[in-house]
């Protein structure tokens, strides 16, 4: 099991999660599928007595830019558990998320164990970016080393409950580990991990789901009506000329917009 200190987050009743959902979906109504498979898997933890809050692992697959990262993130910070980040193309292997073996001349334990002993939380949010561009890695033998391939075991309730970490070689219990994966285009996955993964298909924003997301935003960042406006024809002027921004375009501006208006003024 996972060594003692280790917490695992639970959801109160069937109302929080109604209100979690509910939150996901005011901020991001295109997800809508995704939001709903994760709807009925926190319901589902608070039916069943979880101890802590348990959903299926998430495929999430659609453009790049509308919001599949940010939907985990949030998911995370309305559970109140925390999140962590891979980019998958930047891992050329397994070893990086699931550690690798101490007989290896560099060998050391992977991100996401490194994380649930660092933060003390056994269920945490992990989020794979692009999985369908992660590597792989052949040793000389010629063994493969797919992230994906490493993945399978821990998608498993049965397996991952008791899942031997490579590095300090003792059982952990990773049932409670909240995967969120997102793809461009799923079918460059194997058959394997889709099978224990469907994917949600997702589409992406229109022109008035990003300028409302923006007022939300907006509101929440205590930004001013002007610069919300700002933002807002900028969107209108982009939809007139068959112009469809992404998400991360709509963030960028907020930022900015928060960066302009918080930033000292000279006297």
């Amino acid at each position: 099991g996972v060594a003692t200190g280790i917490s695992i987050v639970g959801i109160p009743s069937g109302h929080r999660a109604d209100e979690i959902a509910a939150a996901l979906h005011a901020d991001f109504p295109w997800l809508g599928p995704a939001t709903e498979v994760v709807w009925h898997g926190l319901r589902r933890s608070v039916e069943h007595g979880d101890p802590g809050v348990r959903i299926s692992p998430l495929l999430l697959d659609g453009p790049a830019g509308i919001g599949k990262s940010h939907l985990a993130r949030k998911l995370a910070k309305l559970l109140g558990v925390p999140s962590m980040v891979v980019e998958a193309t930047n891992e050329n292997a397994s070893f990086g998320v699931v550690g690798s073996q101490r007989s290896w001349g560099n060998s050391a334990p992977g991100r996401l164990i490194n994380f649930i002993l660092s933060e003390g939380v056994a269920n945490p949010i992990v989020i794979l970016d692009e999985l369908e561009k992660a590597g792989d890695v052949r040793a000389t033998k010629g063994q493969s080393y797919s992230l994906t391939e490493a993945l399978l075991p821990m998608l498993e309730p049965l397996s991952a409950a008791r899942w031997t970490c490579p590095y300090f070689e003792v059982p952990f219990d990773m049932r409670w580990v909240g995967w969120v994966m997102t793809t461009n285009n799923f079918r460059l996955l194997p058959d394997p991990l889709l099978s224990r993964c469907p994917p949600n298909r997702l589409s992406a924003p229109t022109i008035e789901q990003l300028k409302a997301f923006a007022r939300r935003q907006g509101a929440d960042r205590n930004l001013s009506e002007l610069s919300v406006e700002a933002i807002c024809e900028v969107l209108d002027r982009a939809g007139a000329r068959g112009y469809l921004p992404d998400l991360r375009a709509v963030i960028r501006m907020l930022d900015r917009a928060e960066w302009l208006e918080r930033r000292p003024r000279l006297q």
